[in-house]
Parts: structure tokens; C-alpha cells; sequence
């Protein structure tokens, strides 16, 4: 440290030892305390991350617990359509105010600020960016225990943003049972401990399907390789959810909120203990 040190080093072209890094965390909004937040992610598309996402949050709802969710899969939403809710968000005084769900889980998706929830997204990187930024300091949260972000697939711009710009206690990787999601889910490891997230565990959608007669699980996918994948990169499986129609069905007609299941359960405990 130079002698003529003022210690501010935003003004400071010198590389000492003790210069302050810059934080790149958002500001959260000033009248709002999220006090966990769990990261919901997917190496690819189509595995059922929002589906994953809104169940956790209905779980720790029914627990009791103020849970919401940002959406920040801001090209492809789908969070609003599973809680049914057809309302636009608000402004007040302090900022936006998200839209609360029929049993009280507070929702913010751009779905929610689009005139018709089919006018597509279509911006560039820091654009997408910018709306995650929003999101989390314009957005008036108010007392929240848990907040899921439902996240795009890939590790793309707006990934890259969450894992940088949220301050994230753990995320949760969702999966399918093909045999080439292991390098997929790979790639989604592999940035989260480049970006120094913990990561929660792995759920695997899809994994099987019950017959209703006899209660036999049959694979339609294959066999599930979870369970190596979580060996190797040295993980929990927090659950297994089946293909089951009921549960899509709810989420289709907007009543994610009623589903019946323990599929979950083991990764909502994790949640609740952080």
C-alpha cells in the first residue's frame, strides 16, 4: 500500500496487495429482504427446470415459509402459465410489485409485462441481462424466506449473470434419464464450480412411469444414469420425478399449486436446513 494511500480504488491505477475488489452483486430493492436463494438449472432444454422450480416453491409455501420465484428464463417463460395467473405486474411508490399466486408464492416473469403472453422476446444479451438486474432491484420483494430462480438452459448470458449478479446459497440441477445428459449435466457443473456456486444436488424428471395396475416403473427413456452422475461429480440426487400426466396436466391448466407427491420432498428438507 502506497504511503498517499486514500483508499478509495476506483481512483487507483496501483496493483497492491490489498486493493478492494468491486463487488458485482445487484443492489437488492431497498424494501426488500430475501434471506436464501436457490438457483433452479438445466445443461439443456425441455427436462421440466420451471415445472421443478414452481413445485419447489408450492413445497416450501405449504411449510409454511414466504416463497417466491424470479423468472429469469426471459425468452422462454412459462412460470405465470403454471400458476394460472393471467394478472400484469404493477408499480407502486417503491418500484414493481410482483404478482402473488392463489396460496400467496410471489411471482416476477416478463410474461407478466408483455401485453399477450405470445408477443415474443427478442433481445440481445445485455438486453436479457438488464431485466435480470431489474428483476432483483426494482422489483419490490418484500419479506421473502425462499426465492427460486427458474434459469435458461445452457451457460449462456443470462446463467452468466445469475451465477455473477445474485447472491445464490446453492442451485439445483435438473436432468433427464438419456444416457448423453451426463456430459450435458457435466457442463452445468463444471460452471457453477468455475463461478465458486455450491451446488444443492441433481433431480431427474422423467425417470420413469408407474403402472397404474400392478405399480411396476418402467423407463421409457432408458435406464437411469443419476446416480452414476452424481457419484462422479460427487453429489446428491434429491429426488426422481416420474412421467406422470397428472402433474403436467396441472401445470397446463395453471393448478401446479394442487399437485400431490413426495418426489421433492428430499430436496425442499435441503432447502429448509441452509
Amino acid at each position: 500500500m502506497s504511503e498517499n494511500c486514500n483508499h478509495d480504488c476506483s481512483s487507483c491505477s496501483q496493483n497492491c496487495g490489498e486493493r478492494e475488489t468491486e463487488s458485482m452483486l445487484f443492489q437488492l430493492n431497498e424494501m426488500s429482504k430475501v434471506k436464501k436463494v436457490i438457483g433452479v438449472v438445466s445443461g439443456k432444454g425441455g427436462v421440466g427446470k420451471s415445472m421443478v422450480t414452481s413445485m419447489l416453491a408450492v413445497l416450501m409455501n405449504r411449510r409454511g415459509h414466504t416463497s417466491a420465484i424470479l423468472d429469469a428464463d426471459i425468452t422462454g417463460p412459462s412460470i405465470p402459465k403454471a400458476f394460472g395467473i393471467k394478472e400484469k405486474a404493477a408499480p407502486n411508490e417503491w418500484g414493481l410489485v410482483p404478482v402473488k399466486s392463489k396460496t400467496g408464492v410471489e411471482i416476477m416473469s416478463v410474461n407478466l409485462l408483455l401485453e399477450n403472453d405470445t408477443d415474443p422476446v427478442i433481445w440481445r444479451g445485455p438486453i436479457l441481462a438488464g431485466i435480470i438486474q431489474q428483476f432483483w432491484s426494482e422489483v419490490v420483494w418484500g419479506d421473502v424466506d425462499y426465492m427460486f430462480v427458474d434459469m435458461p438452459p445452457g451457460t449462456g448470458d443470462v446463467p452468466l449473470t445469475v451465477f455473477q449478479s445474485l447472491p445464490l446459497d446453492g442451485i439445483i440441477i435438473v436432468t433427464s434419464p438419456q444416457e448423453l445428459v451426463s456430459m450435458i449435466v457435466g457442463k452445468a457443473v463444471n460452471m457453477a464450480r468455475m463461478m465458486e456456486v455450491p451446488i444443492l444436488g441433481l433431480v431427474e424428471n422423467y425417470s420413469y412411469v408407474e403402472c397404474p395396475d400392478c405399480g411396476r416403473k418402467i423407463h421409457p427413456f432408458g435406464e437411469s444414469h443419476i446416480d452414476e452422475i452424481a457419484e462422479k461429480n460427487s453429489l446428491k440426487v434429491l429426488g426422481k420425478l416420474p412421467l406422470n400426466p397428472e402433474i403436467s396436466g396441472a401445470s397446463d391448466r395453471g393448478v401446479i399449486e394442487l399437485f400431490e407427491g413426495d418426489w421433492l420432498d428430499a430436496a425442499a428438507d435441503l432447502v429448509e436446513s441452509l
